[in-house]
C-alpha cells in the first residue's frame, strides 16, 4: 500500500519497545519511501518516529467518514472523539481498579507488612518482573478483538447507544484496543502511585527525591554505611536518613548542608551507635574502666556547646590535635562530618526512618 504525504493514519503495532506511542494513535504522514518501505509520519503526540513496515510496525488509514449510524459517530469528528472518550473510560477504569486492589494488596484490608509488600511491588515493576506484573489489575473484558460487551463501553464512553453496532470490525477492534491499552497504563501507573505513598517513611510520595536525582544545590536524603540493616529478606534497609541539601562532593562521597534540628537528630545517632557499641563491649567482658576509651577509639564523640558542635576525634585518630568546632553558617546550617565522613544520597524508600522537612515534588 502507498501512503501519500499529508494522508491520516494511525497505528497498529510497532516493534520499538522504547515509544511512548500506542496502538490507536494517529499522526500525519510526511513521506512514504517504497523502496524501503518506510513511512515517516508526526504523530499527534509530537513524536516523530518513522514505520519501517517490513520489520514488524503496522499502520492503517484513519477513515474521516464513518458510516452513517447516527449519533456521536455521524459526526465529520466523530471518530477522533469516540476514541479520545473511550481512553479516558479505559484510563479511569484503570485508576479504579488500582484503588480496588490496593486495598487488599497494601491498604487497610491487607495483612502483615504492607511497606515491604508495596516496595516489592514498585521493585518489580521497574524490573518488569512477570511475577508482580501478572498480579496487578487485570482488564477484564474479553480479549477477543471484537468481544460482546463492547457495545457497553463504547456507549458509557461516548453517549452513543447505537454506533457500535454501525462501526466496522477494524474500527470496534481499535476501539477496544485504546480501551484496553489506557486502563493497563493507567493502572500500572495508579499502583506506582499508591506504591509509594505505602512504602514511604514519611506516608508521602518521596520518589522525586532519589539519590540519582540530587545535584548539587538539590535537597536529598543522606546516611552511610554505618546506617544499613537488611529486613526480613535480606534487602539492605537504612535505619535513619537525614533530609540536607547537598553543597559539594569530597572524594567522591557527598557532602551536604542541614538545619539545626537535623544535626541534633545526627549527634543522638552517633550516641546511639557508640552506646550500642559500649554495650556489646561490656557484653564481651571488656573492663568498665576500659569501656569510654574503648568506645572512643572506635567511633566520634558528637556534641553541642552552645550553637557550636564539638566532634571529637583525638581517640580515634591518635591524633591530640583532632577536635573539631563546627559552626553554623549564616543562614544556620551546619555542614555535619562533611569530608570527614562517607556520606552518600540515598534512596528515601530505602530508609526506616527519615529526619527533616521533605520539599514537594514541584519544589525539589
Amino acid at each position: 500500500m502507498t501512503y501519500q504525504p499529508g494522508q491520516r493514519v494511525a497505528l497498529v503495532h510497532t516493534s520499538d519497545p522504547h515509544t511512548q506511542l500506542r496502538p490507536g494513535d494517529t499522526g500525519t504522514v510526511r513521506r512514504h519511501d517504497q523502496q524501503q518501505n518506510i513511512v515517516e509520519v508526526t504523530w499527534d503526540s509530537g513524536s516523530a518516529l518513522s514505520m519501517c513496515l517490513d520489520a514488524g510496525d503496522r499502520i492503517q488509514p484513519v477513515t474521516t467518514t464513518p458510516p452513517p449510524t447516527g449519533g456521536l459517530v455521524a459526526e465529520a469528528t466523530g471518530w477522533a472523539a469516540a476514541l479520545r472518550r473511550m481512553r479516558a473510560a479505559g484510563t479511569e477504569a484503570g485508576r479504579t481498579a488500582a484503588e480496588w486492589w490496593a486495598q487488599d494488596t497494601i491498604g487497610a484490608r491487607a495483612s502483615g507488612d504492607t511497606r515491604l509488600a508495596a516496595r516489592r511491588v514498585l521493585a518489580g515493576i521497574g524490573d518488569c518482573d512477570p511475577a508482580v506484573l501478572d498480579a496487578l489489575p487485570r482488564y477484564t473484558s474479553a480479549e477477543e478483538a471484537v468481544d460482546t460487551a463492547g457495545w457497553e463501553l463504547f456507549a458509557d464512553a461516548t453517549g452513543d447507544s447505537t454506533g457500535w453496532f454501525g462501526l466496522r470490525i477494524q474500527q470496534r477492534d481499535e476501539a477496544m484496543t485504546v480501551h484496553r491499552d489506557a486502563f493497563a497504563a493507567a493502572a500500572t501507573a495508579r499502583v506506582a502511585d499508591l506504591c509509594h505513598l505505602a512504602a514511604s517513611p514519611t506516608g508521602v510520595d518521596v520518589s522525586h527525591l532519589h539519590p540519582d536525582r540530587v545535584r548539587i544545590g538539590d535537597v536529598g536524603v543522606f546516611s552511610g554505611d554505618w546506617a544499613r540493616t537488611a529486613d526480613p529478606d535480606g534487602t539492605a534497609r537504612i535505619a535513619v536518613g537525614f533530609v540536607g541539601t547537598l553543597i559539594e562532593h569530597w572524594n567522591g562521597w557527598a557532602v551536604f548542608s542541614c538545619t539545626r534540628a537535623v544535626a541534633e537528630a545526627i549527634i543522638a545517632d552517633q550516641q546511639r551507635h557508640r552506646d550500642q557499641y559500649r554495650d556489646s563491649l561490656r557484653d564481651e567482658g571488656v573492663p568498665e574502666d576500659e569501656l569510654d576509651r574503648r568506645v572512643d577509639a572506635a567511633l566520634a564523640d558528637l556534641s553541642f556547646d552552645g550553637d557550636v558542635i564539638v566532634a571529637d576525634q583525638r581517640a580515634l585518630s591518635d591524633d591530640p590535635d583532632a577536635i573539631e568546632r563546627i559552626a553554623p553558617d549564616g543562614d544556620g546550617r551546619y555542614v555535619v562530618m562533611g569530608r570527614s565522613w562517607c556520606w552518600e544520597a540515598v534512596d528515601p524508600y530505602a530508609c526506616d526512618r527519615i529526619v527533616g522537612d521533605l520539599p514537594d515534588p514541584d519544589q525539589a
